[in-house]
């Protein structure tokens, strides 16, 4: 009997191990626990402005992971969901054959001025720009996912409750309100304000920045506010058509800061915002609220004050998220905010 008992605790013992190894076999903190898969659609309607819309089987493409600790809003306060893997379909692979036919095309032919829209069958929906989609330096950080595994705390061993139902993960977000249950629509969507184009402007300045919030004028700047603090950014200033600009540091003030005061932070503004940020010859781009007031890994937009600078001052941008400059906006003229629901 005793030799039963011993027997049978080196047993245990061993599975005890077995399980620890398996769990601990390699160096990949994010596959320690089990993966689930989630309810939810295998397609996704894709229209807009593009050529060939129509319905997509994300199970044709490469999944993607993306870690995050989700976090939403609770009133006034940040409420912590739980640290999760997410694995599922990139919306850059999703919108990657699709062919652009914006409306403004003769107008204005870039395209980022684009965004995208996405929709679930519960009627609720938010915005994402088309440069967090393929200009940022890491890339495929926003999923539909399928799947799911939690991130557990070695110590307490904590297990976060797990979401049910496929979702949006948009994975660089600080508060998690995009991420919306069960997707199943992406609209493609050019910014709808008109401005005068100008192409080949020269000098083009503008000696002021003017914000405009629901087409009223509600701040104009000729110098960076006192209170914002300069940040020097180190950079490798490359464009899509021209390759090498400089790897010159950029100084300015985080425009969240400058905006922060004018546009609360609530959930609507997260889900549903976006701004328009146009140059003295109507060159302009979007960015939604999200990406810049919600940032989790601190590559900020910065307004630069560059007065002396008559042929690209007064203000320009640096998005130092992107990897690309072409949303590096000099010689912005306006900031136009708008709230885009379906």
């Amino acid at each position: 009997m005793k030799r039963l008992f011993i027997s049978m605790l080196i047993i245990l013992t061993m599975l005890s191990f077995e399980a620890k190894s398996q769990s601990e076999e390699t160096n990949d903190f994010y596959d320690n626990a089990e993966t689930y898969s989630l309810f939810g659609p295998e397609e996704i309607l894709i229209e807009g402005e593009i050529a060939n819309a129509g319905i997509v089987d994300m199970t044709k493409f490469e999944k993607r992971s993306v870690i995050v600790k989700e976090t939403v809003l609770d009133g006034d306060k940040n409420k912590f969901v739980g640290a999760y893997r997410f694995d599922g379909y990139s919306i850059y692979d999703l919108l990657n054959d699709r062919i652009l036919k914006k409306k403004n095309e003769e107008h204005f032919k870039p395209i980022i001025d684009l965004f995208v829209i996405i929709e679930n069958e519960k009627g609720e929906s938010c915005v994402l720009s088309w440069g967090e989609i393929y200009y940022p330096i890491h890339r495929h950080e926003i999923i539909i996912a399928t799947n799911v595994a939690r991130i557990v705390p070695s110590k307490t061993n904590e297990l976060w409750p797990l979401p049910t139902e496929t979702r949006l993960i948009v994975a660089s977000d600080l508060i998690a309100e995009r991420n919306i249950s069960m997707p199943v629509k992406i609209t493609v969507v050019s910014a709808e304000n008109i401005f005068e184009v100008r192409k080949g402007l020269k000098p083009m300045y503008s000696p002021d920045i003017s914000i405009f919030k629901n087409n009223k004028e509600i701040l104009s700047l000729k110098k960076l506010p006192k209170n914002i603090q300069n940040e020097d950014y180190e950079a490798i200033f490359y464009g899509r058509g021209r390759g090498i600009h400089s790897t010159t540091p950029f100084k300015g003030g985080r425009l969240k800061d400058i905006l922060k005061p004018e546009f609360e932070f609530n959930i609507e503004n997260i889900k549903h915002g976006i701004f328009v940020i146009v140059a003295e010859d109507g060159y302009r781009g979007v960015f939604t609220y999200s990406e810049l007031m919600n940032r989790n890994d601190q590559s900020e937009i910065l307004l630069i004050e560059d007065i002396e600078n008559k042929d690209g001052g007064a203000f320009r941008l640096f998005p130092s998220c992107d990897f690309f400059s072409d949303r590096a906006i000099k010689s912005a003229k306006e900031i136009h905010y708008s709230v885009i629901k379906k």
